[in-house]
């Protein structure tokens, strides 16, 4: 493997984002229509990937924005650079604060509080926002469109029936640094493709802080682990990224499949044709 392969493949070309592109808005329509629905909901952050999908979606579906911040840990300039987007855009949007719903929610635990439970106090946020997607969805007659990548849906980097919770996911095939690739080839505005990812679950919260890796790195990793079959060797010939962190990066995305996964059933059938043939 010649170095730099893991970064050469990620880099799409003019045409094959154009194919992208297609590709992701036949398949919002035919979803669409294969729900019987009218449109789409699209939960706005201010962040590149909803502004990606809300992108790809008001060209092809009425598309439906919905802004849901948290003013305790949303910066307000993300709210306007929703409001802004969707307004490009010219699609409906409407702005619906969350905070008291999460505190009501947070109020029901009061011997606890977030230094105790972080990752519990900050899956509530997504939750609730996934209600209101589905509440705006079944009020208007429209499917919830996802705003995962497929770094994310890896990394097990989403809160499961919270963001996770959707009818489709349009980028999830897409790695992050293909996310900008394609925000910059649909126009999306540089101020939204530049700024830190954060899923806004806490004041100042970042990804790659969070995660304790730049999207960059991980993507080679990733890229090169799971699409091109590297070994560890290989990848860390091309990445530089030490055994450790590489080890750490397998462990998450293991221990992190069950997100994905369809909940498990017990085979009732299987175990009563067992016993029926002793």
């Amino acid at each position: 493997m010649r170095t730099g392969e893991c970064m050469k493949g990620l880099e799409l070309s003019r045409e094959e984002l154009v194919e992208c592109e297609n590709a992701i808005e036949e398949s919002i329509v035919r979803v669409v229509e294969l729900s019987n629905q009218n449109g789409a909901v699209i939960a706005l952050s201010g962040g590149i990937d909803s502004s990606l999908v809300a992108t790809l979606a008001s060209r092809v579906v009425d598309a439906y924005g919905l802004i849901l911040p948290d003013p305790a840990s949303n910066e307000p300039q993300d709210a306007q650079d929703a409001v802004d987007l969707a307004k490009s855009l010219g699609i409906s949007y409407e702005i619906i604060e969350i905070g008291d719903i999460v505190a009501a929610i947070y109020a029901s635990r009061p011997k606890l509080g977030p230094k105790e439970c972080t990752l519990a106090y900050a899956n509530v946020k997504p939750r609730v926002r996934m209600i209101m997607n589905y509440f705006a969805s079944n009020l208007d007659g429209r499917i919830v469109l996802g705003t995962g990548n497929k770094t994310e849906l890896l990394m097990g980097y989403f809160t499961k029936y919270g963001d996770g919770g959707v009818d489709m996911l349009p980028i999830g095939d897409l790695y992050k640094t293909r996310v900008r690739q394609m925000a910059r080839h649909m126009g999306v505005p540089e101020n939204i493709i530049s700024k830190p990812p954060s899923a806004g679950l806490w004041k100042g919260q970042t990804d790659e802080r969070e995660m304790g890796i730049a999207y960059e790195t991980l993507d080679k990793v990733l890229y090169g682990s799971f699409d091109l079959g590297l070994s560890y060797g290989e990848v860390e010939k091309d990445t530089g990224i030490d055994e450790a962190t590489f080890t750490k990066i397998m462990e998450r995305v293991k221990n992190n499949e069950h997100k994905s996964a369809t909940p498990p059933i017990v085979d009732i059938d299987a175990v009563l044709t067992i016993r029926h043939t002793k």
